[in-house]
């Protein structure tokens, strides 16, 4: 009997833990968050009022700064159908004869870089001013009239860039004592489009910002309402991750829903005001069209909401997970 339960001792002192191949362990990682992400699934589906709030408080929030996203780009391709050309207006010099200032609207009119031209007589140029001003008595009491003869010339579309060469070239010409571009609405349009495009970023940061906390708030809840379970995993030996995983599915689930709120919201907020836009531009005979979201941004949309959610619950989680630990 001593015998034996010394080599019954010398086996227990020899036994080895088995190892646990890679494969088992890839097929257990896989296993458990195939199970997380349907357990917490559930358990979201569960409480269906709650979760539409939450799902709806997301993609509203997500759905206003994508909204005007949207607008701006509409603003953008109307600025484009509603577009005037450029124009070069060219004052001539004071001893340029009318005859010379045709023949030059002539020949700048075969450029390959120019649309059309026309030419304003200096005396039609001045009772224009007459007319606009009320100036006439005034006017009369010229010995001369001290306007130029004046040559409007609407240029290709091009770029801005070589919209000022033209003027440069123009301008160098033996005739021309000065030329002028008016792009000054097309600067003022950029300049608000730019203004506008940079209020909505911000709106967004701020809006997404808000996101993250109302996830971060909701997985604390989740947290603390899994306190005891948590407790008894780590007590087993679970590790953080093990803990982590059903939480940062709670917040993808999450996310994810709200994204896909904020796509709906933004397509039918398009389908109301597709018909009466649709309407008032063919009453302008415009082409303009209203676009919103396509579905290459809606799937980016809903992936926002999804990356959110998870990054929400993970500053949750990292907070207030490490503070439950078993005693």
């Amino acid at each position: 009997m001593a015998l034996r339960s010394r080599k019954t001792a010398g086996a227990a002192g020899n036994a080895r833990p088995r190892r646990i191949r890679w494969a088992e362990r890839w097929r257990g990682w896989r296993r458990h968050h195939s199970q997380s992400a349907a357990e917490s699934l559930a358990k979201v589906l569960q409480q269906p009022l709650s979760s539409c709030m939450t799902w709806l408080v997301i993609g509203i929030a997500i759905a206003l700064p994508s909204g005007l996203w949207v607008v701006l780009d509409n603003v953008s391709q109307l600025g484009d159908h509603l577009e005037r050309p450029a124009q070069l207006s060219l004052f001539l010099k004071g001893d340029v004869q009318a005859n010379d200032a045709s023949r030059l609207a002539l020949d700048l009119a075969l450029r390959d870089d120019i649309q059309s031209t026309e030419f304003v007589h200096r005396d039609a140029a001045l009772a224009e001013f007459v007319e606009r001003s009320g100036m006439g008595e005034l006017a009369q009491g010229l010995p001369e009239n001290p306007l130029p003869h004046l040559l409007l010339v609407i240029p290709r579309p091009a770029a801005p860039e070589a919209l000022g060469d033209l003027r440069g070239e123009l301008e160098g010409l033996p005739a021309v004592e000065e030329a002028l571009l008016d792009t000054l609405w097309l600067q003022r349009l950029q300049s608000l489009m730019t203004l506008g495009r940079r209020a909505v970023q911000l709106l967004a940061l701020l809006l997404l910002a808000a996101v993250v906390l109302v996830l971060g708030n909701t997985i604390r809840l989740a947290i603390e309402s899994r306190r005891d379970e948590i407790v008894i995993v780590k007590l087993v030996g679970g590790s953080d991750a093990f803990v982590r995983r059903p939480l940062l599915y709670t917040g993808l689930w999450f996310g994810l829903g709200g994204g896909v709120v904020a796509a709906l919201l933004v397509a039918a907020g398009t389908f109301v005001l597709a018909s009466p836009v649709n309407a008032l531009s063919a009453a302008y005979q415009s082409a303009f069209v209203l676009r919103g979201l396509g579905i290459v941004d809606s799937l980016q949309l809903v992936l926002v909401g999804a990356f959110l959610g998870l990054g929400g619950a993970w500053l949750a989680v990292a907070r207030h997970l490490t503070a439950i630990e078993p005693r």
